[in-house]
């Protein structure tokens, strides 16, 4: 294959923080826009509760209409068989109402369910494909709280806020309406109450976005804070770090608290002040409208009035839960930012549209002027170049930080190098898609990660077509079948989260028999003996030998005595291959290599 000019990717980039950003559009229409595109695909149901919050707008106004109806008319006629009728129709009306009701909760219900379900979807599928580099600079913390938090604000945005004030900006509509219809110089009035309440709303508007800004902020903290100190809770017990750490952790919880209060303050001014408008303004009315029904120049009856306070009193019993929601309107945004925020968030690279699906390989691998680095200006490869041909066991020896991780990254496409090349079989990792690579790739890393369930299950993970036989037939050809068989209850042995009903050995044992059944044209043993004694060890290498057969393999160790069969070795410094060749070459040689092994001896 002919040698393609370097290609150069930049693909270094600062994840942003949550707290980098100062400002914030809690109600933005865009976000506002975006959540609604999630209901297009639960159209039918949506339209209907549209339809409902429309009527239920109209109805709750006509109650307060037909109360004030019966005492304007039959009431005041001293009319029984009017009244009677009167409150029979209002009755019916109450319980179509209530009818409506009941639908019209039930359908936000099960829309928002359905938005979120999908939303989480999203979320999970956009996770799964991000690469390598941003998990190891995103905190887990933060991901789950996205996933969470954020995502169950924006439920309540949808089941309660979104149609519970659109039901109450109805009501205030078509009251508004009513009352222009009965007496429009009383509904002035109202108007008149207009600019205070939109003064207030702007203020508060502006405290509370910050308040639940600074909530969703320290929140997320928190949930990165107590991941972290699970996931490494042997170390701070190790290192009798209990208390101090539950000291910064209940300082991050007084923060969280702090903020919450901050948000009750600021509700708790609101709404009083919201409520004492309203009372207000019932004090103006009964004034001008007494005025108006005393008047002689005007005839204005008492029932009118009464009718009017009516549809006045359902006017502005809608500004309290307005505002009540609009609270909880400005945690939606704020969550609803902070997911499309994660969900915007670009890949370090992508494939290309037409990335070609790689064929059956035989494994060779080769790195042609490869430079690569995890942070700019700090190479982590700096030009590197090498041929590992087809089914040699390559050995990466070198001290930690000397590149030998970052070449397995780049060979299994985890990272992609900024210039020169790495190719499989003469294809370029740029060039291939990435799964049709790590189908034909096997890795067993020092630190394994086993699945809740089953040995069986964890085993088969490798490739989930596989019957019983193949998994057991696995096991035996590593000569592994009385560790498995020694259990509990065999290969049905309950793993436990993390792998924690095993031991260290066993954990990589399975491992092992994991990347067996795969049958890997590639293996990458990263560190793979580390961590376990002697005795297992050994059995291990015999298995290798098995493992290792027909297969290009790349083996990191720093315990020497793992590498000596290898075809290859490479040892690292900073960055570049400083000495190449065989165990006994590099011996004689009496370089770099030769003074590790000796370091590993005299160990």
């Amino acid at each position: 294959m002919t040698t393609k000019p370097t290609v150069t990717i930049t693909h270094i980039r600062r994840e942003p923080n949550d707290e980098d950003e100062i400002s914030q559009r809690p109600l933005e229409l865009a976000l506002i826009w975006r959540m609604f595109r999630y209901t297009k695909a639960h159209a039918r149901k949506r339209n209907w509760l549209f339809a409902l919050v429309i009527i239920r707008s109209i109805q709750l106004p006509m109650l307060a209409w037909a109360m004030g109806a019966v005492i304007n008319g039959p009431i005041s006629r001293h009319d029984p068989r009017g009244v009677m009728w009167g409150a029979i129709g209002f009755l019916v009306l109450a319980a179509v109402t209530q009818f409506c009701f009941h639908f019209r909760q039930r359908l936000a219900l099960e829309l928002g369910e359905s938005v979120i379900q999908d939303l989480r979807r999203d979320i999970f599928q956009h996770l799964v494909r991000m690469p390598m580099s941003f998990y190891n600079r995103t905190k887990i913390g933060r991901i789950i709280s996205r996933y969470t938090s954020d995502a169950e604000a924006m439920r309540v945005g949808w089941q309660d806020v979104f149609f519970i004030t659109a039901v109450q900006a109805g009501q205030m509509f078509i009251s508004a309406l009513l009352m222009i219809w009965y007496d429009w110089v009383l509904f002035l009035v109202v108007l008149a109450m207009a600019p205070a309440l939109g003064v207030l709303n702007y203020h508060f508007r502006r405290t509370l976005s910050y308040a639940n800004r600074q909530v969703q902020e320290s929140w997320s903290r928190v949930t990165a804070t107590l991941a972290e100190s699970v996931t490494g809770i042997r170390v701070t017990q190790g290192f009798v770090r209990q208390d101090v750490n539950a000291g910064l952790f209940t300082d991050l919880i007084r923060d969280h608290s702090g903020y919450n209060l901050g948000v009750a303050r600021a509700s708790g001014v609101f709404l009083p002040m919201l409520e004492l408008n309203s009372q207000m303004f019932a004090a103006a009315l009964i004034v001008i409208g007494g005025y108006r029904v005393l008047s002689p120049a005007v005839h204005m009856n008492v029932g009118t009035l009464i009718q009017f306070f009516f549809l006045a009193n359902m006017f502005f019993s809608s500004v309290q839960p307005i505002g009540q929601q609009f609270s909880q309107a400005l945690t939606a945004m704020a969550g609803a930012e902070r997911v499309f925020r994660l969900l915007d968030t670009k890949p370090d690279w992508e494939e290309p549209p037409n990335a070609r699906e790689l064929p059956r390989i035989h494994g060779r691998v080769e790195f042609r002027n490869v430079i690569f680095s995890y942070v700019a200006d700090r190479p982590a490869i700096n030009d590197m170049s090498f041929v590992a041909e087809a089914g040699q066991t390559i050995a990466l020896v070198g001290h930690t930080g000397s590149g030998k991780s970052s070449i397995v990254n780049l060979i299994t496409k985890f990272y992609l190098a900024q210039s020169g090349q790495v190719l499989i079989d003469g294809f370029d990792t740029r060039d291939i898609q990435g799964d049709s690579l790590h189908r034909q790739m096997g890795i067993v890393s020092q630190q394994n990660f086993l699945f809740t369930g089953t040995v069986m299950a964890n085993i088969r993970f490798a490739r989930p077509t596989a019957t019983d036989e193949e998994v057991v037939d696995a096991v035996r050809k590593l000569d592994f079948l009385d560790v498995i068989g020694s259990l509990s209850a065999g290969f049905s042995t309950q793993v436990g989260e993390r792998g924690t009903n095993l031991s260290l050995g066993e954990r990589q044992l399975v491992c092992f028999a994991r990347a067996m059944l795969a049958d890997p044209r590639i293996l990458i043993l990263d560190e793979a003996t580390s961590s376990v004694d002697a005795m297992t060890e050994a059995r291990i290498q015999r298995a290798l030998t098995r493992l290792l057969q027909g297969r290009t393999s790349f083996v990191v160790a720093h315990r020497l005595s793992t590498i000596r069969h290898a075809e290859l070795v490479l040892v690292l410094d900073h960055g570049k291959i400083v000495e190449r060749g065989t165990h006994r070459q590099l011996l004689a040689a009496d370089g770099a290599y030769a003074e590790l092994y000796r370091q590993f001896v005299r160990s």
